[in-house]
Formats: C-alpha cells, sequence, structure tokens
C-alpha cells in the first residue's frame, strides 16, 4: 500500500514538473505577474529586443520581466550604437490604440475631415497654456492640423474645470460644443449643462497614459508630445522636421 501511495505521489510530482518545463515564457511570465496582481490586464507578452527579457504591455505602460517570471525591470531600452529607444515605438502603438477606441464621437474636434495631420490633445480649459493653443486653433488649421480635443481637468472631478468640461460637452450638438469650447477657452461664461457625457472616461485614459499635465498632444503615430507647442513648429514636428 505504501508503495502505491509513493508511486502516486511521485507521478503527480512529475506531472507538476513535466506542466512547469512546457509552459512558455509567455504563460510563465502572465501567471506570475497574475499571482502578484490578481486584478492585472495584461494585453500583450512578447519577446523583447534583449535576448531573454520580454516585453509585458499592461495599458500603455511597459514592464520588461526574464523569462522565468523572476525578474522585473522597469525603465527603457535604449540601443547606444543606434542611439535609438527601443521602448518607445512600443509605448506609441498603445497610446493610439487606445486613442483609437475612444472614437472622434466622443471628442470636440475642430477642423475638417482630410487634413494632412490630426493631432489628439489632452486640455483642462482653465489651463493658460491650453487657453493659448486654443486661441490659435485658426493658425493649427492653417498649417494642416486638425486637433480632436480630449478632457482633462487636472483638478479633478467636482472642480471648476470639470463641471465646465461637462458644461462644453452638455451644450448641444458638434457646434454648440465648439462655441461653447472656444467661450469657455476664452474666459466667457458659459451656461452650467450636465448630460451623459466622456469627461471621466478621458481622464482614465488620461491617467492610464501617465499624464502630468496639460496640453499634451498625441500625434496620428501615438508620439507624446508634452505641453504647448506654436502652430509652424508643431507642423514642422507632424512633417518630419526638427522645429525651432
Amino acid at each position: 500500500m505504501r508503495r502505491i501511495r509513493d508511486f502516486a505521489l511521485a507521478a503527480a510530482a512529475l506531472t507538476l514538473v513535466s506542466s512547469v518545463a512546457i509552459a512558455t515564457p509567455e504563460q510563465t511570465i502572465r501567471k506570475t505577474l497574475e499571482a502578484l496582481v490578481p486584478d492585472i490586464e495584461i494585453s500583450q507578452v512578447r519577446p523583447a529586443p534583449i535576448k531573454g527579457l520580454y516585453e509585458v504591455m499592461v495599458g500603455t505602460q511597459l514592464m520588461y520581466v526574464t523569462g522565468d517570471g523572476r525578474y522585473f525591470v522597469d525603465g527603457r531600452i535604449v540601443d547606444l550604437k543606434t542611439r535609438e529607444d527601443l521602448t518607445e515605438p512600443r509605448l506609441a502603438e498603445a497610446r493610439r490604440r487606445l486613442i483609437d477606441q475612444v472614437g472622434e464621437d466622443r471628442m470636440v474636434v475642430f477642423g475638417a475631415p482630410g487634413t494632412k495631420h490630426t493631432v489628439t490633445v489632452f486640455t483642462d480649459i482653465e489651463c493658460g497654456y491650453c487657453r493659448k493653443l486654443h486661441s490659435q486653433i485658426a493658425q493649427y488649421e492653417e498649417e494642416g492640423i486638425r486637433v480632436r480635443y480630449l478632457f482633462f481637468p487636472r483638478a479633478g472631478k467636482g472642480s471648476p474645470a470639470y463641471d465646465e468640461a461637462v458644461s462644453v460637452w452638455c451644450a448641444g450638438d458638434d457646434g454648440a460644443r465648439r462655441v461653447a469650447m472656444t467661450d469657455a477657452k476664452a474666459g466667457r461664461s458659459i451656461p452650467t449643462k450636465t448630460c451623459s457625457n466622456p469627461v471621466d472616461d478621458h481622464m482614465a485614459l488620461g491617467r492610464e497614459m501617465g499624464l502630468r499635465g496639460t496640453p499634451a498632444i498625441l500625434t496620428e503615430d501615438g508620439d507624446l508630445i508634452p505641453g504647448y507647442v506654436e502652430p509652424k513648429r508643431l507642423a514642422s514636428q507632424l512633417n518630419g522636421g526638427m522645429g525651432s
């Protein structure tokens, strides 16, 4: 009887070892991270540019983990020979994917479809540089830049900037929202309104992207440009130039 029990235990141990042995690094990494952070939402695990490391994408956050799931590296990978940041293209891809999921029907858009460039701007109505950017909206359009706004009131929910964002969205149709946005950005009083709105979703997306301030400009490629950039310089950057 004892020999049968010992054999059963040995067989169970062998099965466990075999299951671990055949687990892929991707499976091992997912299992390890999910055990540590049960509510983690891993969108992708794939080999990193460095052998033995794997990229783990969580939203727009990128981390590196060894294939055995033991070591975690938080930072960027830079090729010192070419001086190329190998992490940024992956982050840009994730940002672009998340922005595309929002849909323009959940944004306040200035500029006609078919314009050469489209940028997505996280904005705070009370932010000085956000107001400066919007005061030049016609100049951005002249430079071939279409602007799509997402709301990111830095003071948070319940702040005057948050309430203004809701009132802008609830002003009416697309045209009414553009008028309300322009008035609010100019410091003019707009009617206080409430309705179903995407402001909280915009804020959550901004936090997921790690935004710290406004304006924050995202290009069509998913590149993040922090802060205000005047129209001609932004056009130069979007056209592949260095700007001035």
